[in-house]
């Protein structure tokens, strides 16, 4: 009696845990859209005799590359959860102790 207890118990944590990454996807995928809405936000030109102008577009410039990878990485993160959840995970991972090169050299 208490084993199926527990195993009910698991299932619904499983669930649980489930219904929170799909939140989790959905909130990535927000943020995603917010990170877009950054990167295409104009740089705006001050002053060209301003000494602190090219310190700005550079930060200003950096902000949006930062901006833009971290999409990407959101992204890569949210396909790969959504594959464990589907059960299409294809790792194709070799793991051994040999480097490519020695894999490759018959």
């Amino acid at each position: 009696m208490v084993h199926l207890f527990q195993l009910e118990k698991r299932k619904e944590l499983k669930m649980k845990s489930k219904e929170t990454k799909l939140k989790i996807i959905e909130a990535g995928h927000q943020a995603v859209e917010q990170l877009i809405k950054v990167a295409k936000q104009k740089i705006i030109k001050p002053d060209p005799e301003d000494d602190l102008a090219a310190d700005r577009l550079k930060n200003a410039a950096a902000t949006k590359k930062l901006c833009i990878f971290d999409a990407f990485e959101i992204l890569k993160k949210i396909e790969e959860e959504k594959e464990v959840l589907e059960g299409t995970n294809n790792n194709t991972k070799v793991d051994t102790k040999q480097g490519f090169a020695e894999r490759r050299s018959k």
